[in-house]
């Protein structure tokens, strides 16, 4: 699906963590508010968003989230943007928080964002023309251990297994937090996570537990892969320090025929000169 032609979804941004991994940085600051080459996190991820042509937020906050609306308030004057808030942001996790959105979201078809995930504009814009209805974004080249949410697919691409469980000599990549979810499915997921959610012994359960149950049930995922572009998740004082030496300069809001005429003079200075 084209969104260029079509009516874009919703971004449905995560941003109700205390970060601790991070400690001393988020003492005072929320994750999603460090700058990264000039830029605060979240403010890429929206200036990303609108260059791709998103312009409907949801925002699900929890930690500090009186910062964060001062932040869009002051950055974004203007933009449609709801707020959910996760009262309980200390004993849950992103499942919980997710499951928060179901109704600012109404129905529509959205992308999904962890609000600590650094990423370049090209994996948004390919996802978003993928003709696929549900799509997670993975990395082949990554090293998988635990802590990486990991994906078997077949060779079509289609998702067998996800979550952080999953065997890394079977898994094709890591899945980076970024995912295109259908009106359809999103419905399916929220039940899903709302049944779980009932079950206070699985609030601190990641959303993948949830996709991981609709793919069992037959709700079809695939998986795109964005491996060579660059992107980051920060959880510590090393991540931190990747997405800063990763990415150094401020973000800009480039609309996508601004950013094929940059790619297009870039080609043709990186073209070799043939010998007359």
């Amino acid at each position: 699906m084209r969104h260029e032609n079509n009516r874009a979804p919703k971004a449905v941004i995560l941003a109700a963590g205390i970060g601790s991994r991070l400690h001393p940085l988020t003492d005072d600051c929320p994750k999603s508010l460090l700058s990264v080459g000039g830029s605060v996190i979240l403010e890429r991820m929206i200036r990303n968003c609108l260059s791709s042509g998103i312009s409907q937020f949801v925002l699900v906050l929890g930690y500090r989230d009186d910062q964060i609306r001062e932040f869009i308030n002051k950055t974004f004057r203007g933009i449609r943007i709801s707020y959910v808030f996760n009262d309980k942001y200390q004993d849950t996790n992103t499942g919980y928080s997710l499951m928060l959105a179901s109704s600012a979201i109404a129905g529509s078809e959205f992308v999904k964002f962890d609000a600590d995930v650094v990423f370049d504009t090209k994996i948004l814009r390919r996802l978003l023309d993928s003709d696929m209805p549900n799509v997670l974004c993975i990395d082949r080249n990554i090293a998988l251990e635990d802590e990486e949410v990991k994906v078997i697919a077949d060779d079509q691409m289609r998702v067998l297994e996800v979550g952080k469980k999953v065997d890394p000599k079977k898994a094709v990549g890591e899945s980076i937090g970024i995912e295109k979810i259908s009106a359809e499915a999103g419905s399916l997921l929220f039940a899903e996570l709302a049944q779980m959610m009932k079950n206070p012994l699985l609030h601190q359960e990641y959303y993948e537990a949830a996709y991981a149950q609709l793919v069992t049930k037959g709700t079809v995922f695939h998986a795109l892969d964005i491996t060579g572009l660059d992107w980051t998740e920060i959880d510590t004082a090393k991540d931190f320090a990747l997405a800063n030496d990763m990415f150094q300069s401020p973000i800009k809001t480039v609309s996508r025929s601004q950013q094929s005429a940059l790619d297009e003079a870039a080609a043709k200075v990186a073209m070799p000169v043939l010998p007359s």
